[in-house]
Protein backbone atom coordinates (compact mmCIF):
# COMPACT_ATOMS: atom_id res chain seq x y z
CA UNK A 1 0.00 0.00 0.00
CA UNK A 2 2.98 1.96 0.74
CA UNK A 3 3.90 2.07 -2.99
CA UNK A 4 0.75 2.62 -4.15
CA UNK A 5 1.08 5.97 -1.77
CA UNK A 6 4.79 6.92 -3.53
CA UNK A 7 3.84 6.31 -7.13
CA UNK A 8 0.59 8.46 -6.37
CA UNK A 9 2.26 11.38 -4.65
CA UNK A 10 5.37 11.30 -6.98
CA UNK A 11 3.41 11.40 -9.84
CA UNK A 12 5.17 7.98 -11.45
CA UNK A 13 1.84 5.67 -11.86
CA UNK A 14 1.13 4.45 -15.28
CA UNK A 15 -2.69 4.74 -15.82
CA UNK A 16 -3.66 3.11 -18.88
CA UNK A 17 -7.41 4.48 -20.28
CA UNK A 18 -9.70 2.13 -22.38
CA UNK A 19 -12.08 4.16 -24.12
CA UNK A 20 -14.62 2.03 -26.35
CA UNK A 21 -16.01 4.21 -29.66
CA UNK A 22 -19.01 3.61 -31.50
CA UNK A 23 -20.42 6.23 -33.63
CA UNK A 24 -18.79 8.91 -31.48
CA UNK A 25 -17.70 11.44 -34.18
CA UNK A 26 -19.60 14.29 -32.63
CA UNK A 27 -18.55 13.77 -29.02
CA UNK A 28 -14.54 12.31 -29.24
CA UNK A 29 -12.05 15.08 -29.92
CA UNK A 30 -14.10 17.01 -27.02
CA UNK A 31 -13.71 13.76 -25.04
CA UNK A 32 -9.69 12.98 -25.24
CA UNK A 33 -8.80 16.51 -24.71
CA UNK A 34 -10.87 16.28 -21.27
CA UNK A 35 -9.60 13.41 -20.12
CA UNK A 36 -6.28 14.10 -21.17
CA UNK A 37 -6.65 17.54 -18.92
CA UNK A 38 -7.63 14.87 -16.18
CA UNK A 39 -5.20 12.34 -16.80
CA UNK A 40 -2.20 15.21 -16.41
CA UNK A 41 -3.37 16.51 -13.42
CA UNK A 42 -2.31 12.99 -11.78
CA UNK A 43 0.17 11.36 -13.69
CA UNK A 44 3.30 11.98 -15.67
CA UNK A 45 2.90 8.55 -17.14
CA UNK A 46 -0.61 7.55 -19.03
CA UNK A 47 -1.92 6.00 -22.29
CA UNK A 48 -5.51 6.40 -23.54
CA UNK A 49 -6.04 3.36 -26.04
CA UNK A 50 -9.06 4.46 -28.24
CA UNK A 51 -11.13 0.68 -29.57
CA UNK A 52 -13.35 1.34 -32.83
CA UNK A 53 -16.08 -0.89 -32.86
CA UNK A 54 -16.56 -0.94 -36.63
CA UNK A 55 -18.09 2.43 -36.40
CA UNK A 56 -20.11 3.15 -39.41
CA UNK A 57 -19.43 7.23 -39.42
CA UNK A 58 -15.86 9.06 -39.81
CA UNK A 59 -14.78 7.97 -35.93
CA UNK A 60 -11.97 5.71 -37.29
CA UNK A 61 -10.85 8.85 -39.27
CA UNK A 62 -11.22 11.59 -36.10
CA UNK A 63 -9.05 9.09 -34.48
CA UNK A 64 -5.89 8.67 -36.62
CA UNK A 65 -6.36 12.44 -37.02
CA UNK A 66 -6.29 12.57 -33.17
CA UNK A 67 -3.30 11.29 -32.32
CA UNK A 68 -1.12 13.69 -33.82
CA UNK A 69 -2.18 16.18 -31.68
CA UNK A 70 -0.81 14.87 -28.41
CA UNK A 71 2.72 13.10 -27.43
CA UNK A 72 4.20 10.36 -28.61
CA UNK A 73 2.49 7.02 -27.03
CA UNK A 74 -0.34 9.04 -24.92
CA UNK A 75 -3.05 8.18 -27.39
CA UNK A 76 -3.49 4.61 -29.21
CA UNK A 77 -6.14 3.03 -31.04
CA UNK A 78 -7.24 -0.46 -32.20
CA UNK A 79 -9.41 -0.07 -35.14
CA UNK A 80 -11.94 -3.51 -34.46
CA UNK A 81 -12.71 -4.94 -39.01
CA UNK A 82 -16.49 -4.57 -37.81
CA UNK A 83 -18.59 -4.43 -35.01
CA UNK A 84 -17.92 -7.24 -32.04
CA UNK A 85 -19.98 -5.26 -29.79
CA UNK A 86 -18.92 -3.73 -26.39
CA UNK A 87 -17.41 -6.81 -24.65
CA UNK A 88 -15.66 -7.40 -26.73
CA UNK A 89 -14.43 -4.17 -27.55
CA UNK A 90 -13.23 -3.99 -23.81
CA UNK A 91 -11.66 -7.36 -24.04
CA UNK A 92 -9.23 -6.06 -27.05
CA UNK A 93 -8.56 -2.98 -25.01
CA UNK A 94 -7.06 -5.12 -21.76
CA UNK A 95 -5.10 -7.33 -24.19
CA UNK A 96 -2.84 -4.65 -25.09
CA UNK A 97 -2.70 -2.30 -21.86
CA UNK A 98 0.45 -1.83 -20.18
CA UNK A 99 -0.92 0.67 -17.51
CA UNK A 100 -0.51 0.00 -13.58
CA UNK A 101 -3.86 0.83 -13.16
CA UNK A 102 -6.46 0.50 -16.34
CA UNK A 103 -9.44 2.71 -16.49
CA UNK A 104 -12.50 1.82 -18.69
CA UNK A 105 -14.88 4.40 -19.32
CA UNK A 106 -17.15 5.69 -22.05
CA UNK A 107 -16.80 8.38 -24.69
CA UNK A 108 -19.77 10.12 -24.70
CA UNK A 109 -19.17 12.06 -21.04
CA UNK A 110 -21.64 9.92 -19.33
CA UNK A 111 -19.10 8.31 -17.20
CA UNK A 112 -18.19 11.76 -14.91
CA UNK A 113 -14.50 12.62 -15.01
CA UNK A 114 -14.49 13.88 -11.81
CA UNK A 115 -14.56 10.49 -10.42
CA UNK A 116 -11.47 9.19 -11.70
CA UNK A 117 -9.57 10.70 -8.92
CA UNK A 118 -11.99 8.99 -6.35
CA UNK A 119 -11.25 5.66 -8.06
CA UNK A 120 -7.33 6.12 -7.38
CA UNK A 121 -8.05 7.27 -3.65
CA UNK A 122 -9.68 3.79 -3.70
CA UNK A 123 -6.78 1.87 -5.19
CA UNK A 124 -4.44 3.84 -3.18
CA UNK A 125 -5.84 2.60 -0.07
CA UNK A 126 -5.46 -1.08 -1.24
CA UNK A 127 -8.67 -2.07 -3.13
CA UNK A 128 -7.90 -3.64 -7.09
CA UNK A 129 -11.02 -2.53 -8.11
CA UNK A 130 -13.15 0.10 -8.10
CA UNK A 131 -16.26 0.52 -9.43
CA UNK A 132 -19.13 3.22 -10.43
CA UNK A 133 -22.53 2.86 -8.65
CA UNK A 134 -25.35 4.07 -10.96
CA UNK A 135 -27.50 6.01 -8.86
CA UNK A 136 -31.64 5.92 -10.62
CA UNK A 137 -31.35 8.45 -13.32
CA UNK A 138 -34.61 10.27 -15.15
CA UNK A 139 -32.29 10.20 -18.55
CA UNK A 140 -33.60 6.32 -18.36
CA UNK A 141 -36.82 5.09 -19.00
CA UNK A 142 -39.03 3.84 -16.24
CA UNK A 143 -39.77 0.31 -17.86
CA UNK A 144 -35.68 0.24 -18.26
CA UNK A 145 -34.98 0.81 -14.71
CA UNK A 146 -37.29 -1.93 -13.73
CA UNK A 147 -36.20 -4.11 -15.82
CA UNK A 148 -32.31 -3.08 -14.69
CA UNK A 149 -33.92 -4.23 -11.05
CA UNK A 150 -35.48 -7.15 -12.23
CA UNK A 151 -31.99 -8.56 -13.66
CA UNK A 152 -29.56 -8.16 -10.76
CA UNK A 153 -32.58 -9.81 -9.00
CA UNK A 154 -32.35 -12.72 -11.28
CA UNK A 155 -28.38 -12.53 -10.69
CA UNK A 156 -28.54 -12.72 -6.90
CA UNK A 157 -30.79 -15.52 -6.69
CA UNK A 158 -29.31 -18.03 -9.31
CA UNK A 159 -25.98 -17.33 -9.38
CA UNK A 160 -22.93 -17.93 -7.07
CA UNK A 161 -20.96 -14.92 -8.07
CA UNK A 162 -21.99 -11.77 -6.28
CA UNK A 163 -22.75 -9.54 -8.97
CA UNK A 164 -22.83 -5.64 -7.48
CA UNK A 165 -25.76 -4.02 -8.92
CA UNK A 166 -26.27 -1.51 -11.65
CA UNK A 167 -22.27 -1.39 -11.28
CA UNK A 168 -21.35 -0.88 -14.88
CA UNK A 169 -18.21 -1.27 -16.90
CA UNK A 170 -16.92 2.31 -15.84
CA UNK A 171 -13.94 1.73 -13.41
CA UNK A 172 -10.26 1.43 -12.27
CA UNK A 173 -9.01 -2.30 -12.37
CA UNK A 174 -5.56 -2.92 -10.93
CA UNK A 175 -2.66 -4.94 -13.47
CA UNK A 176 -3.34 -8.26 -11.63
CA UNK A 177 -7.28 -8.31 -12.09
CA UNK A 178 -6.35 -7.05 -16.08
CA UNK A 179 -4.25 -10.41 -15.81
CA UNK A 180 -6.70 -12.12 -14.75
CA UNK A 181 -9.33 -11.41 -16.79
CA UNK A 182 -6.85 -12.04 -20.13
CA UNK A 183 -6.71 -15.77 -18.95
CA UNK A 184 -10.84 -15.88 -19.28
CA UNK A 185 -10.87 -17.37 -22.63
CA UNK A 186 -14.71 -17.77 -23.44
CA UNK A 187 -15.72 -16.09 -26.88
CA UNK A 188 -19.37 -14.85 -25.58
CA UNK A 189 -18.45 -12.75 -22.92
CA UNK A 190 -20.45 -10.99 -20.36
CA UNK A 191 -17.97 -8.56 -18.09
CA UNK A 192 -19.92 -7.44 -15.89
CA UNK A 193 -20.19 -11.41 -14.45
CA UNK A 194 -16.09 -11.42 -15.04
CA UNK A 195 -15.32 -8.45 -13.23
CA UNK A 196 -17.19 -10.10 -10.13
CA UNK A 197 -15.56 -13.86 -11.14
CA UNK A 198 -12.16 -13.21 -10.84
CA UNK A 199 -12.46 -12.16 -7.38
CA UNK A 200 -9.62 -9.48 -5.57
CA UNK A 201 -10.45 -6.47 -3.03
CA UNK A 202 -13.42 -4.71 -4.23
CA UNK A 203 -15.59 -1.43 -3.72
CA UNK A 204 -18.31 0.44 -5.01
CA UNK A 205 -18.69 4.44 -5.79
CA UNK A 206 -21.90 5.90 -6.07
CA UNK A 207 -22.41 7.99 -8.83
CA UNK A 208 -25.37 9.46 -11.53
CA UNK A 209 -24.98 9.59 -15.06
CA UNK A 210 -24.61 12.79 -17.02
CA UNK A 211 -26.53 13.57 -20.21
CA UNK A 212 -24.79 12.14 -23.40
CA UNK A 213 -22.82 15.14 -24.90
CA UNK A 214 -24.00 14.48 -28.57
CA UNK A 215 -26.03 11.83 -29.87
CA UNK A 216 -28.26 9.04 -28.51
CA UNK A 217 -27.67 5.69 -26.74
CA UNK A 218 -26.62 2.87 -29.16
CA UNK A 219 -27.94 -0.23 -27.40
CA UNK A 220 -31.31 -0.93 -28.01
CA UNK A 221 -34.06 -3.00 -25.99
CA UNK A 222 -33.13 -6.28 -28.42
CA UNK A 223 -28.94 -5.94 -27.79
CA UNK A 224 -29.88 -5.61 -24.08
CA UNK A 225 -31.89 -8.00 -23.93
CA UNK A 226 -29.05 -10.29 -25.32
CA UNK A 227 -26.85 -9.16 -22.87
CA UNK A 228 -29.00 -10.08 -20.12
CA UNK A 229 -29.26 -13.66 -21.42
CA UNK A 230 -25.99 -14.21 -21.66
CA UNK A 231 -25.01 -13.65 -18.23
CA UNK A 232 -27.89 -15.56 -17.07
CA UNK A 233 -26.41 -18.48 -19.06
CA UNK A 234 -23.15 -17.78 -18.63
CA UNK A 235 -23.48 -17.73 -14.75
CA UNK A 236 -25.82 -19.80 -13.86
CA UNK A 237 -27.30 -23.49 -14.42
CA UNK A 238 -30.89 -22.49 -12.64
CA UNK A 239 -33.19 -22.52 -15.74
CA UNK A 240 -32.01 -26.13 -16.49
CA UNK A 241 -32.32 -27.03 -13.09
CA UNK A 242 -35.62 -25.63 -12.52
CA UNK A 243 -37.15 -27.17 -15.60
CA UNK A 244 -36.03 -30.74 -14.19
CA UNK A 245 -38.02 -30.02 -10.80
CA UNK A 246 -40.39 -28.73 -13.21
CA UNK A 247 -40.76 -31.89 -15.29
CA UNK A 248 -40.51 -34.12 -12.41
CA UNK A 249 -43.44 -32.28 -10.70
CA UNK A 250 -45.47 -32.80 -13.57
CA UNK A 251 -44.72 -36.25 -13.89
CA UNK A 252 -45.85 -36.82 -10.43
CA UNK A 253 -48.97 -34.84 -10.78
CA UNK A 254 -50.00 -36.86 -13.55
CA UNK A 255 -49.44 -40.06 -12.12
CA UNK A 256 -51.75 -39.20 -8.80
CA UNK A 257 -54.24 -38.06 -11.53
CA UNK A 258 -53.81 -41.34 -13.34
CA UNK A 259 -54.21 -43.44 -9.98
CA UNK A 260 -56.90 -41.38 -9.06
CA UNK A 261 -59.20 -41.77 -12.68
CA UNK A 262 -58.12 -45.83 -12.01
CA UNK A 263 -59.44 -46.23 -8.51
CA UNK A 264 -62.40 -44.24 -9.06
CA UNK A 265 -63.45 -45.90 -12.32
CA UNK A 266 -62.85 -49.64 -10.00
CA UNK A 267 -64.63 -48.73 -7.23
CA UNK A 268 -67.36 -46.13 -8.35
CA UNK A 269 -67.74 -46.82 -12.33
CA UNK A 270 -67.09 -43.09 -12.52
CA UNK A 271 -67.11 -42.25 -16.48
CA UNK A 272 -64.08 -40.77 -17.62
CA UNK A 273 -63.83 -37.23 -19.10
CA UNK A 274 -62.75 -37.40 -22.50
CA UNK A 275 -61.67 -35.20 -25.20
CA UNK A 276 -62.02 -31.52 -23.87
CA UNK A 277 -59.52 -32.83 -20.81
CA UNK A 278 -56.94 -35.22 -23.10
CA UNK A 279 -56.37 -31.61 -25.46
CA UNK A 280 -56.07 -28.96 -22.55
CA UNK A 281 -53.32 -31.64 -20.79
CA UNK A 282 -52.05 -32.41 -24.42
CA UNK A 283 -51.52 -28.78 -24.87
CA UNK A 284 -50.12 -27.58 -21.68
CA UNK A 285 -47.32 -30.39 -21.15
CA UNK A 286 -46.26 -29.78 -25.15
CA UNK A 287 -45.87 -25.77 -24.27
CA UNK A 288 -43.93 -27.15 -21.10
CA UNK A 289 -41.99 -29.53 -23.46
CA UNK A 290 -41.13 -26.07 -26.01
CA UNK A 291 -40.26 -24.03 -23.40
CA UNK A 292 -37.63 -26.52 -21.76
CA UNK A 293 -36.48 -27.20 -25.30
CA UNK A 294 -35.88 -23.74 -26.19
CA UNK A 295 -33.98 -22.94 -22.90
CA UNK A 296 -31.51 -26.10 -23.48
CA UNK A 297 -31.04 -24.92 -27.20
CA UNK A 298 -29.79 -21.52 -25.30
CA UNK A 299 -27.01 -23.45 -23.71
CA UNK A 300 -26.59 -25.55 -26.76
CA UNK A 301 -26.63 -22.32 -28.74
CA UNK A 302 -23.49 -21.01 -26.64
CA UNK A 303 -21.68 -24.19 -26.50
CA UNK A 304 -22.08 -24.46 -30.19
CA UNK A 305 -20.25 -20.67 -30.76
CA UNK A 306 -17.62 -21.31 -28.14
CA UNK A 307 -16.52 -25.31 -29.61
CA UNK A 308 -16.19 -23.21 -32.93
CA UNK A 309 -12.84 -21.05 -31.46
CA UNK A 310 -13.32 -17.87 -33.58
CA UNK A 311 -11.65 -15.01 -32.19
CA UNK A 312 -13.42 -12.82 -30.01
CA UNK A 313 -12.37 -9.81 -32.28
CA UNK A 314 -10.93 -8.84 -35.38
CA UNK A 315 -8.44 -5.59 -35.27
CA UNK A 316 -8.10 -4.00 -38.48
CA UNK A 317 -5.73 -1.45 -37.52
CA UNK A 318 -3.24 -1.05 -34.63
CA UNK A 319 -2.05 2.44 -34.05
CA UNK A 320 0.43 3.83 -31.87
CA UNK A 321 1.77 0.06 -30.34
CA UNK A 322 5.53 -0.29 -30.18
CA UNK A 323 6.08 0.45 -33.87
CA UNK A 324 4.66 4.21 -34.50
CA UNK A 325 3.40 2.91 -37.93
CA UNK A 326 0.09 1.76 -38.63
CA UNK A 327 -0.02 -2.43 -38.47
CA UNK A 328 -2.33 -5.06 -39.43
CA UNK A 329 -2.91 -7.22 -36.40
CA UNK A 330 -5.08 -9.74 -37.87
CA UNK A 331 -2.36 -12.43 -37.21
CA UNK A 332 -2.52 -11.79 -33.31
CA UNK A 333 -5.99 -11.50 -32.88
CA UNK A 334 -6.58 -14.72 -34.89
CA UNK A 335 -4.77 -15.93 -32.34
CA UNK A 336 -7.47 -15.53 -29.50
CA UNK A 337 -5.55 -12.15 -27.48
Amino acid sequence: MRTREERLSNRQLFISCIVPCYNEELCIKQFIQALTECLSTLTDYFEIILVDDGSSDHTSLFIQNLRGQYESGQVKALILSRRFGKEAALSAGLSVTKGEVTILIDADFQHPLALVPKFLERWQQGYDMVYGIQNDSDNQSWLRRQLGHLFYHLMRTMTQVPIPAHAGDFRLLDQCVVKALNLCGERGRFMKGLYAWVGFSHIGIPYTPKLRLEGKSKWRFSQLAELALTGLTAFSSVPLRVWGFIGFFISFLALMYGIYIIVATLLYGVDVPGFATIITAVMFLGGIQLLSIGILGEYISRIFDEVKQRPRYIVKQKLGFDIERTESALDSSLNGE
